[in-house]
């Protein structure tokens, strides 16, 4: 009976190891989308867009929930997003909250980078929301990382000119593999966007984050002509757009 019994238990225990693993693959591979059981429609919802979304119609955007949009406008020192005023404008139209985003280098100055960010994104009023700086791997560089010090010394700079500029202070877009590296205890006193499109972002350990971008594989109406899938982004719980707008 006992043999039977323990028999019994290895089966069960292998039958959930088993189905773990299946659980685990597919989220990885993001065929299923566990983040969607953690947002809901009372939840305040927007999209992160780019070029690479190609034409961007706002007014179908914004009947689907989506309640502000944030618009890739600048990377580096010298790149300006394509799409960027066409988008800035359409969503202003609309009455969509927006805001400019620009993707960090870590390539050249964060005073070139501040300045080619201004130039482009121009005069930003009130109402509109906090500017952004995308802080995250890219190319090779999580696997030859840049020197800490140096890293932070230009970022920091960016930051600087940025909220001289604005009036506020940016958000940081980033996730817990180059936070650890970089930010963790370095920069206070930032709002933070957080990015985790396999679980919920709270499963990280993150203290407070304001924005989190729960989805990368999302497929709405309203962009044509580019990549298929769009990027998804929820505020924190008790957090409102009014607490992300510059004057507010």
């Amino acid at each position: 009976m006992k043999k039977r019994v323990l028999k019994i238990i290895l089966i069960i225990v292998g039958v959930i190891i088993s189905v773990m693993i299946v659980l685990t693959v597919l989220v990885l591979t993001k065929i299923i989308h566990i983040n969607k059981m953690f947002v809901s429609d009372r939840d305040i919802i927007g999209v992160d867009i780019s070029e690479f979304q190609n034409v961007v119609d706002m007014k179908k955007l914004s009947e689907q929930n989506i309640s502000f949009v944030y618009i890739r406008a600048t990377e580096g020192s010298t790149y300006q997003d394509a799409r960027f005023r066409e988008n800035w404008e359409n969503a202003h139209k609309e009455g969509l909250s927006a805001g400019a985003y620009h993707f960090f280098s870590f390539d050249s100055s964060g005073e070139a980078q501040a300045r080619n960010f201004i130039k482009t994104a121009g005069k930003q009023l009130k109402g509109d929301l906090l500017p952004v700086v995308d802080f995250e791997y890219y190319g090779d560089k999580e696997k030859n990382p840049p020197e800490k010090n140096r890293v932070l010394k230009e970022l920091r700079i960016f930051l600087d000119i940025i909220e001289k500029e604005y009036g506020v202070k940016p958000m940081i877009y980033t996730m817990k593999n180059i936070y650890g590296k970089y930010l963790d205890g370095e920069l206070e006193g930032y709002p933070m966007w957080v990015r985790n499109v396999f679980y919920p972002a709270d499963f990280d350990g993150w203290g407070k984050w304001t924005l989190w971008q729960y989805l990368d594989t999302a497929q709405l109406d309203g962009y044509s002509g580019g990549d298929k899938y769009i990027d998804m982004d929820v505020l924190g719980k008790n957090i409102t757009l009014e607490d992300i707008m510059i004057g507010s």
